[in-house]
């Protein structure tokens, strides 16, 4: 079996993502991951409007009738903003590493993911590379998809169950997969 040289393998052992700073000091964040695991991620709390409170306080910019289900998790809520009457439905996770914007009358489904961090697999180090994400109004992530890095989905675009979107998505379009490719135009009646 051919083996790579030494420097072209991955290191873990160098890693470092010391340049990174989530937005707030330890002591904060240490109190956000109370508050999230007791008020948004338990599946006993079913009141949207005590975990709008938190995140509000933890400097989450939240529109008015917005809807959060139980079990969501939002690494940072000071990274995050999110439009009027959007629905976060349960067990979403927002790895909110960056700006994560959610626009107005957005959905999203069971599970789906909004992953603002990723590693650069083409170094040795495995770096550390953070980006925004953005869902324009009336956008709807689909059960159990996920949304990388660096992606806009444009307005009312929709991603279906259990697909991946590595690329943007136009307006009004409907996309399907791993990778998501577009599969049709949305009709809104």
């Amino acid at each position: 079996m051919w083996m790579h040289p030494n420097e072209n393998r991955t290191d873990l052992s160098v890693y470092d993502n010391s340049w990174y700073w989530p937005g707030k000091g330890a002591l904060v964040r240490g109190i956000w991951f109370i508050v999230n695991a007791l008020f948004l991620i338990n599946p006993l709390n079913p009141v949207s409007g005590i975990k709008v409170f938190w995140l509000r306080l933890f400097g989450a910019k939240i529109g008015k009738g917005v809807v959060i289900k139980p079990g969501v998790n939002i690494k940072y809520p000071w990274n995050v903003e999110i439009g009027d009457y959007t629905w976060i439905g349960e067990n979403v996770w927002l790895d909110s590493l960056g700006l994560t914007k959610i626009g107005q009358h957005c959905c999203l489904s069971q599970g789906a993911m909004l992953l603002n961090g990723n590693h650069d697999y083409s170094k040795r180090t495995f770096d550390l590379r953070v980006d925004p994400i953005v869902l324009e109004d009336g956008v709807w992530i689909g059960a159990q998809s996920l949304v990388g890095p660096g992606i806009t989905c444009h307005a009312h675009s929709v991603l279906s169950v259990m697909s991946v979107a590595t690329s943007d998505l136009q307006a009004y379009g409907i996309y399907r997969g791993n990778p998501a490719v577009k599969v049709r135009d949305r009709q809104i009646n």
